[in-house]
């Protein structure tokens, strides 16, 4: 069973009380199981609110979604939050970690907040594996401040993953960061999605979704490419090209 099925989705805003702005005009795809997908295309192309929809964050305005076999499009608000809380994992441009927290206890909220009902140590076993996954168990008992930002993505990433989601959904996870640092966030991705985890990621940068295993290039609200790459860039041979920076992993006072 696939993982993910979109089936003639669209999305329309509405701007004030007469203006309907279409952002997807019939959007359909369908990911199985350990696919590596970037979807890509100019700025006002419809990726970002293509994305919200494959996280459950908003709904199509017309078609029908399936996420593992459900379909979602339909699904109340509560349903839709506790399926995006255990299917989905979330990586932003932005870290978005608790500035006053360590990098462990970071990844230990989304667990903290679960249905779950895991005791305190099963939390912290499950938030250590997922930064030893990173490799950043050195790292564990410090605060954002004191890590580089390519650090910061690698703790959003294991955050992202410490519930055991079915797919990861990556928006623009490189923006913020160096080419190199950008390449090692491949890195992690590849050897992800090596060991069975669905990856969507979107991204502006043609380089960075040569990474993937499959494109998807959307133009005007519509998909106007979708097909496997021919020359997949492998990280852990690019990254060795690219000159280390100079405060690479150097942790702040």
């Amino acid at each position: 069973m696939p993982v993910v099925v979109l089936e003639d989705i669209h999305k329309t805003y509405r701007l004030g009380s007469e203006v309907d702005v279409p952002a997807l005009r019939g959007v359909s795809a369908t990911l199985e199981a350990g696919e590596f997908l970037a979807v890509m295309g100019p700025s006002g192309s419809g990726k970002s609110t293509l994305m919200n929809l494959l996280g459950c964050l908003d709904r199509p305005s017309r078609g029908r979604y399936w996420l593992d076999g459900e379909d979602v499009a339909k699904l109340s608000r509560d349903r839709l939050a506790a399926v995006r809380n255990r299917k989905l994992g979330f990586v932003f441009q932005s870290f978005n970690l608790l500035s006053r927290t360590s990098a462990l206890e970071n990844i230990e909220l989304p667990l903290m907040y679960s249905s779950e009902g895991l005791n305190l140590r099963e939390i912290k076993r499950r938030a250590t594996e997922a930064l030893e996954l990173v490799g950043l168990s050195d790292r564990a008992d410090h605060h954002p401040s004191q890590l580089s930002g390519g650090q910061q993505q690698r703790v959003a990433i294991a955050r992202s993953l410490v519930t055991e989601p079915m797919v990861l959904l990556a928006d623009e996870p490189t923006g913020n960061l160096d080419t190199r640092t950008g390449i090692e966030i491949m890195e992690i991705f590849q050897k992800l999605n090596d060991r069975g985890i669905t990856l969507i990621m979107v991204t502006h940068e043609p380089e960075i979704g040569q990474y993937a295993k499959r494109k998807m290039i959307m133009r005007d609200g519509r998909v106007v490419q979708d097909e496997p790459l021919d020359r997949r860039l492998v990280a852990s041979e690019e990254k060795e090209k690219v000159p280390v920076p100079a405060d690479d992993d150097e942790v702040l006072p």
